[in-house]
């Protein structure tokens, strides 16, 4: 936090702390203006944000060596992970987005345990288009990343719900990627690329029933389509690899994110099925062509926790979506979605990323689990040492915005929204414009967040605000969907400012609770404490006590059981005057 007020009382503490380096701001905020900035009209001024996990698994279960690494590697709403490797050990896998700029985060590994995030893969507006009008749980479905050796290129393919399926590329990963390549003879959802030991590649792809006649609901099939990466078109006919699923008589459905791979001489083709709540799984097939015909394994599915006792601790649910790697070592290892709900009955945080090791059957097939095996909360892989920044356990993120530019785990709706922030206007702030757009609109809205990442948190921040009338609006925002959000602001109530909880709905919004506080007061901190399944809400105007103003807040309202959807729960900064 940077060090506004109180100066006398901690400058012996802040001078120790820039000697030695414990101090968590630089010195150099030191030499800032001691008062307040000049808030302008109609903004909101965020000094800082700070983000705490406190899930109590991790707190219980401490790693055991340091070869040791907590699933999910990445937790929070990382859903649909695709992984791939340029064979000379650097991996790089990247995850869905839907409706959120910037698109696709990539992160970046030299050992699948310690992942860095390098990039957002779709991080302009030119590769995001149509995003305005569509839901949040619509946009960019399912990347799936391939990397090409035969022309040292990298690959993402995926599917965008309101322009169609299409492709960026780049020989640098850790740079920009082309513009989008559309496929518009590539109907369906969830592509992805194969390239052969021949030079030869293929799209597979979730597409209609056969003549689009679905004989049940949820009646998909996998489809495959030769593409030239000479002129990067797809070429030839469209043929059916799979009608329905692994187990056709017992009428599967949404066989969906295929992967081609060739292991061995063989090809295996693997597919989610069964939709992707808790009775998601991964099935595979093998075949002698990339064109098929396609066997399924006796033992499907290869990954699945659909059949488990629902009572279980720490359950792990809707396991699927996968897909497998070999590292430079010769071993092979998974990634897949999978949720975490409290109690096996919500949760807020999305589908997220998993990883764990491959095994291989008697007769061949790669697989994750069979029979009662668990997905694994704590895996370990030999030989590697865990680093001391890592993406999973309990971690805090904390910003002060003295930067010029926002961190990449940073998210806005639909947009860059950079007519809506700023923070080069009042530096070392996060300026936000009470936008004339509201966040259940379809739009871009002043609402800059990221991941909620543990059932049990702590998130505060730091605002300075002046309502100009009784329809401006700041402050913290957790925000499911476009119907289901709390917002902790900072409000004009009758011509008196009043800190508020509202309750955020399809159809009207409610205030909770409110609070008048003094019309002097520009700078307030608010702080959120999630119990899991429970909210509390508290505010601060003088950086040391803080005030309760309400807990016990329902949080199964913001969830996938209550709201449905794709996403997780996101947590930030908003500010609006609708």
């Amino acid at each position: 936090m940077k060090n506004k007020q109180s100066l006398k009382l901690r400058s012996a503490v802040l001078l120790s702390a820039c000697v030695f380096g414990f101090y968590t701001v630089s010195c150099s905020s030191l030499h800032k203006d001691k008062g307040l900035p000049v808030i302008g009209k109609s903004v909101a001024l965020f000094d800082h944000f700070n983000y705490k996990g406190e899930d109590d698994f991790y707190v219980s279960n401490p790693l055991p060596s340091e070869d040791s690494f907590y699933n999910p590697i990445l937790p929070g709403w990382y859903s649909d992970p695709s992984i791939c490797t340029n064979g000379e050990g650097d991996y790089f896998l990247a995850t869905s987005t839907f409706s959120y700029f910037p698109g696709v985060p990539l992160f970046h590994s030299k050992d699948l345990v310690n992942w860095k995030q390098v990039s957002n893969i779709l991080n302009r507006p030119s590769q995001l288009m149509n995003m305005k009008g569509q839901h949040v749980s619509g946009g960019i479905f399912a990347p799936a990343i391939e990397y090409n050796p035969h022309n040292k290129t990298y690959y993402m393919i995926t599917t965008n719900v309101g322009a169609g399926n299409f492709f960026v590329k780049t020989q640098d990963p850790f740079g920009d990627w082309s513009d989008p390549i559309m496929l518009p003879e590539v109907t369906g959802i969830d592509p992805s690329f194969f390239f052969d030991d021949n030079g030869k590649a293929y799209i597979v792809n979730n597409d209609d029933a056969p003549d689009n006649k679905p004989e049940y609901s949820g009646h998909r099939t996998i489809r495959v389509q030769e593409f030239d990466v000479r002129t990067d078109k797809t070429v030839g006919p469209r043929k059916v690899l799979i009608n329905k699923g692994a187990r056709p008589a017992d009428k599967p459905i949404w066989i969906e994110g295929p992967h081609l791979y060739k292991i061995n001489g063989k090809y295996f083709l693997m597919s989610a099925e069964g939709g992707t709540s808790n009775w998601h799984s991964e099935v595979i097939f093998s075949g002698d062509s990339p064109m098929g015909t396609f066997t399924p394994w006796k033992n499907n599915p290869i990954l699945t926790q659909r059949h488990l006792d629902p009572s279980r601790p720490n359950p792990v649910t809707c396991a699927g979506h996968a897909d497998i790697i070999q590292t430079k070592e010769g071993d092979w290892w998974a990634v897949f979605l999978a949720c975490r709900p409290i109690n096996n009955k919500f949760e807020n945080l999305g589908r997220e990323t998993f990883l764990m090791p491959v095994k291989w059957s008697d007769d061949g097939f790669p697989y994750m689990t069979q029979d009662d095996e668990l997905v694994p909360l704590i895996v370990n892989r030999k030989g590697v040492k865990r680093e001391k920044e890592v993406t999973f356990g309990n971690f805090e993120r904390n910003d002060t915005f003295d930067s010029t530019a926002l961190s990449m785990d940073w998210m806005t709706l639909r947009a860059p929204a950079i007519d809506l922030y700023n923070l080069a206007q009042t530096p070392g702030y996060l300026t936000l414009k009470c936008a004339n757009i509201s966040t259940t609109e379809k739009d871009v809205p002043a609402y800059v967040c990221r991941r909620i990442q543990h059932h049990k948190f702590e998130c505060d921040t730091r605002m300075l605000f002046n309502p100009f009338d009784d329809k401006e609006k700041a402050g913290l925002l957790l925000f499911k969907d476009e119907s289901h959000q709390y917002f902790l602001c900072i409000e004009k109530v009758g011509g008196t400012k009043h800190i508020s909880l509202k309750w955020i709905g399809e159809s009207e919004n409610k205030t909770l609770y409110s609070h008048k506080i003094d019309d002097e007061i520009t700078a307030i901190d608010l702080k959120v404490i999630s119990r899991g399944t429970h909210f509390d809400f508290y505010y601060s105007s003088d950086q040391i006590d803080w005030k309760l103003l309400c807990k016990n807040i329902d949080a199964t309202y913001l969830s996938t059981a209550t709201a449905g959807g794709f996403t997780g729960t996101t947590i930030g900064l908003y500010a609006t005057c609708k």
